[in-house]
């Protein structure tokens, strides 16, 4: 009787140990499983961390990309503005310069009218010379010479006022006279009154 005993008794502690190891077993498994898992899970979390990373990295540079753009555009804008109000000045000022050389090729119409009207009714030619002044050549007025030349010099002065020089043949009188223009800026009658000058020093 007491051998039956021992003999069950065994067997329940074997079958119990077995049940333990298979138990312990399975758990361990478990825990190996689990512990793979969450390694697998670190390692997801880690490629989520940077892939994250990257997208703020990128998403930054687009950001950076787009206000360099805006601030292109509006240099662009600027300068785009800055090249029509270029434009539109060179047109005004192109327009100003045509409407002035049409003024100064009238003028100089009429001017050159007045020195052929000079020439051909007093005989007075006018040349450019040194010094920035103008040269004034009268002919025909002695009648045994009609070419001989009757001459002076003009220019403006540091005042802007008329200054005669280099007057051949002498005129006593033009200091006289070169008061009176500057006084009455009538240079037509200037003109006149030297040629009625150089007339009565050939008839004197």
């Amino acid at each position: 009787m007491v051998e039956d005993e021992l003999a069950l008794f065994d067997k329940s502690i074997n079958e119990f140990w077995n049940k333990f190891k298979s138990t312990v077993s399975d758990t361990s498994c478990q825990m190996v499983g689990l512990r793979e898992t969450y390694k697998d899970s670190i390692k997801a979390f880690a490629e989520i961390c940077r892939q994250n990373k990257l997208i703020q990295e990128k998403k930054e540079n687009l950001l950076k990309l787009i206000a360099e753009v805006k601030d292109k555009k509006q240099e662009v804008e600027a300068l785009t503005a800055n090249i029509q109000d270029l434009k539109e000045e060179y047109a005004r000022k192109k327009e100003t310069i045509s409407t002035a050389n049409k003024a100064n090729e009238e003028r100089l119409k009429r001017l050159q009218k007045s020195a052929d009207l000079y020439k051909d009714r007093l005989g007075l030619e006018i040349r450019k010379i040194y010094g920035d002044k103008l040269q004034f050549i009268f002919t025909d007025i002695d009648p045994k010479h009609p070419d001989r030349p009757f001459m002076f010099s003009l220019c403006l002065n540091e005042a802007r006022d008329y200054e005669v020089s280099d007057c051949a043949p002498r005129l006593e009188c033009l200091a006289e006279f070169q008061e009176k223009v500057r006084q009455t800026n009538n240079f037509s009658a200037f003109l006149a009154n030297v040629r009625k000058a150089f007339t009565a020093l050939v008839y004197n």
